[in-house]
C-alpha cells in the first residue's frame, strides 16, 4: 500500500476543513457582528495552529487511525472515548439539514422558492446520499479531493475577480453590533474550521509520521487560513451591508467580479461540493454507530449493522429539518459538540505529550477551546447532556452485566 507524501497528505488535511461552511459563513458570521466579524475570523485561524499542531504531534507520536476517540481512551478510559463517539455520532444528524441549507440557499438565490427551495435541496441531497449509502457506492477519496480542489479555486477565483470592487468605507461602522458579538461570531465559526482532529485519523497513513505529519499540519493550516481569510475581508469589503442577508455570497461576488451568467455555475458547484461532504458526514456516522454498537456503547440490536445506523442518522436528520429550530441554533448546537471533542482532545493531549514545550502548546489550545465553548452559550449544553448519557448508558450496561453474572 502507498504511503502518504507531505504534499498528498497536506491536500487531504486541508480538504477535511475546507468543507460547505465557507460558502454561507461569511454572510452568516456578518450578520451577527458585521465588519467585527473579522476579528472573528482572524481568531479561529490563529488558534487553527496550535489546535491543529496538538492533533497532528497526538498522531505523530501515537499513530493510530482511530484518531481522538483513541487518544482520549488511551488519557482517559472507555467512558471519556464514549463521550467522543455519541456526540460525533449526534453531531452528523444536526449538521446536514444545515449544511444542506447553504447548497440550498444558492439553488433558491437561482431558482427562487426560498425555504421550501432550500427544503426540496435538502431532501435531494440527504435522498441522493441515502441511497449511495444503501447501497454500498460511495465517492472515491479521489473525487473528494477534486471537489474539494474545486472549491479551493473557486474561492481564489472569486477573491481575484472581486478584489477590484473592495471599498474601505464598507468596514464603517465596524462594531453595529458591540464587541460581544464577535464572540457568538466565533462560536458559529467553529463550523468552518472544524476537521482538524482529521489530521490524528490520517497519521498511520504517511511513511514517516513523526517527520511528516507536522510539516503537512502547518501547511494545511497555512492554506486554509490564507484562503478563509482572504474570502472574509473581500466578502466584506466588497458586498459591504448587503453581505448580512446575502443567501449566495459567493455568487454575489462572482456577479460583482464577472458578471454574467455566474449563479448558475456556482450553485451547481455547491450542490455536487454538499452531496461530496454530507456523504462522508453520513457515510462515517453510519460505520461509527456500528463500531460503538461493537463496542457496548450503544445497543447492538438497534445499530448493529451499516444500514441499521444509516437509517437512524438520515431519520434524525429529516427530524432536524423539519424541527422548528432555527439555522443559526441548529449551527450552534453543532458547533457546541464540536468544540467540546476540542476541549476533551485537548485535555487528553495535555496528559499524553511527554515535552513540556508540547504540553505548554496542547495547554493554550485547551484553555482556547473551552473559551469557545463557553462563548456557544446555552447550545452547548446539548454537547453536556449527550456525553453524560454516554457515560450514563455506560454506567447502566456495565451494572446490568454485572447484575446477570451475579
Amino acid at each position: 500500500m502507498r504511503k502518504l507524501t507531505v504534499a498528498q497528505g497536506t491536500a487531504l488535511s486541508a480538504g477535511a476543513v475546507l468543507g460547505t461552511g465557507i460558502i454561507s459563513m461569511p454572510a452568516l458570521a456578518d450578520a451577527i457582528a458585521g465588519p467585527s466579524a473579522l476579528v472573528a475570523w482572524l481568531a479561529l485561524v490563529l488558534l487553527s495552529a496550535p489546535l491543529a499542531w496538538t492533533f497532528g504531534e497526538l498522531g505523530a507520536r501515537f499513530p493510530d487511525g482511530g484518531g481522538v476517540s483513541s487518544y482520549v481512551r488511551r488519557a482517559f478510559g472507555t467512558r471519556a472515548a464514549d463521550a467522543v463517539g455519541w456526540i460525533f455520532f449526534t453531531a452528523v444528524p444536526l449538521g446536514a439539514p444545515v449544511a444542506s441549507s447553504f447548497a440550498g440557499g444558492y439553488v433558491a438565490d437561482v431558482l427562487g422558492g426560498g425555504a421550501t427551495t432550500r427544503f426540496l435541496t435538502f431532501l435531494v441531497i440527504v435522498g441522493v446520499v441515502f441511497g449511495m449509502n444503501w447501497l454500498g457506492l460511495h465517492i472515491s477519496g479521489r473525487a473528494q479531493l477534486i471537489l474539494t480542489a474545486t472549491l479551493a479555486a473557486l474561492l481564489l477565483a472569486t477573491v481575484l475577480a472581486a478584489l477590484p470592487h473592495a471599498r474601505l468605507e464598507n468596514l464603517t461602522p465596524f462594531t453595529p453590533h458591540g464587541w460581544p458579538a464577535v464572540g457568538t461570531a466565533a462560536a458559529l465559526l467553529v463550523w468552518a474550521f472544524a476537521g482538524w482532529e482529521a489530521m490524528s485519523s490520517l497519521s498511520p497513513d504517511y511513511a514517516d509520521p513523526r517527520r511528516d505529519v507536522p510539516k503537512a499540519t502547518m501547511l494545511a493550516v497555512v492554506i486554509v487560513g490564507v484562503l478563509y481569510l482572504s474570502v472574509a475581508f473581500v466578502s466584506v469589503l466588497v458586498l459591504g451591508p448587503q453581505l448580512a442577508t446575502s443567501q449566495a455570497p459567493l455568487a454575489d461576488l462572482l456577479a460583482v467580479g464577472v458578471g454574467g451568467p455566474v449563479r448558475p455555475i456556482v450553485a451547481l458547484v455547491s450542490v455536487l461540493l454538499t452531496v461530496g461532504a454530507v456523504n462522508a458526514y453520513i457515510a462515517g456516522a453510519s460505520r461509527l454507530g456500528l463500531a460503538l454498537a461493537r463496542e457496548g456503547a450503544l445497543p447492538y440490536r438497534a445499530f448493529g449493522s451499516v444500514r441499521r445506523s444509516l437509517v437512524i442518522v438520515v431519520a434524525g436528520a429529516i427530524a432536524g429539518a423539519v424541527l422548528p429550530i432555527a439555522q443559526h441554533t441548529l449551527l450552534l448546537l453543532v458547533t457546541g459538540g464540536l468544540t467540546l471533542v476540542y476541549v476533551i482532545g485537548t485535555a487528553a493531549a495535555v496528559k499524553l505529550l511527554p515535552a513540556r514545550g508540547e504540553k505548554a502548546v496542547a495547554a493554550f489550545a485547551f484553555v482556547c477551546v473551552c473559551v469557545l465553548l463557553w462563548l456557544t452559550g446555552w447550545p452547548a449544553l446539548l454537547s453536556l447532556g449527550v456525553a453524560a448519557a454516554a457515560i450514563g448508558y455506560r454506567l447502566w450496561r456495565d451494572r446490568v452485566r454485572l447484575a446477570s453474572k451475579a
